[in-house]
């Protein structure tokens, strides 16, 4: 491997520079999503949509008067705070995966990747937000989302006690489940601002001393976000359902925020470069990123797949239950997500870059990369909907705050690459990164 520590013939310093057309589309999504949500809280209030049996019970509900209406506040109040906690998830898991992106790249002494290294730094911005926003969200609407944690559930003596969630009482506490939290988002945090530091380092001081201290770095970060993704998988989306488990579901939720980030730096890169940035990056690069996406579609079908079928196969009701609610329970209203979740995350990126041309392509890579961002929301939708919502999901709420978030996150992590340099240019692989080809 290129071991340079001088920058390449040729290639020169590039900083991005956010125009006002940039800030006009981030503040687009941000406006769009405000407006889907008014629209459907006014729908919410309104009884807009609802079913004709639901609207008949809706009108008798009406008698009462005051109490109707506040169930209905109740009801909208849940949505408002698990679609916060979905979209915020969703995206907390995309920055981090950024840092482990890198982090792999350091301990595999990968050189391919070190043009898209910065854009990987740069998905870490949402990490110190989304966490404020989860911890801020899990202390007002804990109730909302997590079943566990009403009052007496845990207490023998107390009409709503549940034995199989006070067996988990020593893991499924409030006080034991910030300290997890905390723990998981300050680790991910940490580390992720010290290995944009030690690049940042690197770029100015040159040599292979910040890369070798970048790979200690890395190695130790891989190590400690191997337990605390499944522990934080566990914690933010599986004890949702209290009474169900899975000892595949770590990986799951992993895969899904893998393949995401995954696509999210490819989709990004091809921005860059459309927009004149990147000049080093080439078709080769791309049908790396390219790979990376069809191979683990196919890994996280695979899980998706694994955990299914064990499930289906022993046919226990405390299992089964998980599968019957998005497969036809709830009146149905689960069955198009379950399905179009395995065409949109497995079928179609797998038919779409099965071609070596495909993944070489920018036109069918960002509508791949789009496709699989918005079929891994709708992925983590179908891991919390069902277990707090019930058949009273909606459409409109969700997709105006995932919008209000996915502008919010442009806006920090355009932000974050503006500050630096795009190209690490005293990387020791540079050279490595720009005569690659596949």
């Amino acid at each position: 491997m290129a071991t340079l520590t001088h920058q390449p013939a040729g290639l020169t310093a590039e900083r991005l520079v956010i125009t006002d057309g940039a800030r006009k589309i981030f503040f687009s999504f941000i406006i769009a999503g405000v407006v889907l949500l008014a629209l459907g809280i006014l729908a919410a209030l309104m009884g807009w949509g609802v079913e004709h049996h639901e609207a008949a019970g809706h009108a008798a509900g009406a008698a009462h008067g005051g109490a109707h209406a506040e169930e209905c506040h109740s009801v909208l109040i849940k949505r408002l705070m698990v679609s916060l906690w979905h979209s915020n998830l969703f995206f907390v898991g995309i920055s981090a995966v950024g840092t482990v992106f890198m982090a792999i790249q350091y301990v595999a002494y990968a050189g391919w990747s070190v043009i898209v290294k910065r854009i990987a730094e740069a998905l870490s911005a949402w990490i110190i937000p989304g966490g404020v926003i989860m911890v801020v969200v899990f202390l007002v609407g804990r109730h909302d989302i997590f079943h566990w944690t009403h009052e007496g559930i845990m207490d023998p003596k107390s009409e709503h006690y549940d034995a199989i969630i006070a067996g988990k009482s020593g893991f499924l506490s409030v006080p034991f489940y910030l300290i997890r939290m905390v723990s998981y988002l300050v680790i991910w945090a940490t580390f992720s601002w010290k290995l944009r530091q030690l690049s940042l380092q690197e770029d100015l001081h040159g040599g292979t001393y910040w890369f070798h201290k970048s790979i200690t770095a890395a190695a130790l970060f891989l190590v400690l976000y191997a337990v605390t993704s499944s522990m934080s998988a566990w914690d933010w989306a599986m004890s949702v359902d209290p009474h169900w488990f899975s000892t595949m579901f770590g990986w799951y939720v992993f895969a899904s925020w893998w393949v995401t980030g995954i696509s999210v730096i490819a989709l990004t890169a091809i921005f860059l470069k459309q927009a004149g940035y990147l000049k080093a990056l080439t078709t080769d690069h791309l049908h790396d990123l390219g790979k990376l996406m069809f191979g683990f579609s196919i890994f996280w079908t695979y899980v998706w797949f694994s955990q299914f079928m064990l499930i289906w196969y022993a046919n226990l009701p405390e299992e089964a239950v998980y599968y019957n609610q998005r497969m036809g329970g709830f009146d149905g209203a689960y069955t198009p997500f379950f399905y179009g979740n395995l065409f949109v995350n497995f079928v179609f990126p797998f038919l779409a870059l099965m071609t070596r041309d495909a993944k070489r392509q920018m036109i069918m890579m960002k509508i791949v990369c789009i496709a699989i961002i918005v079929g891994h929301w709708s992925d983590f939708y179908l891991m919390l909907m069902p277990g707090t919502l019930k058949g009273e999901n909606g459409f409109l709420i969700e997709l105006g705050i995932f919008a209000i978030f996915a502008g919010a996150f442009m806006l920090m992590m355009t932000r974050r690459l503006a500050q630096a340099n795009l190209v690490p240019l005293n990387h020791p692989f540079l050279d490595e990164s720009i005569h690659h080809t596949t």
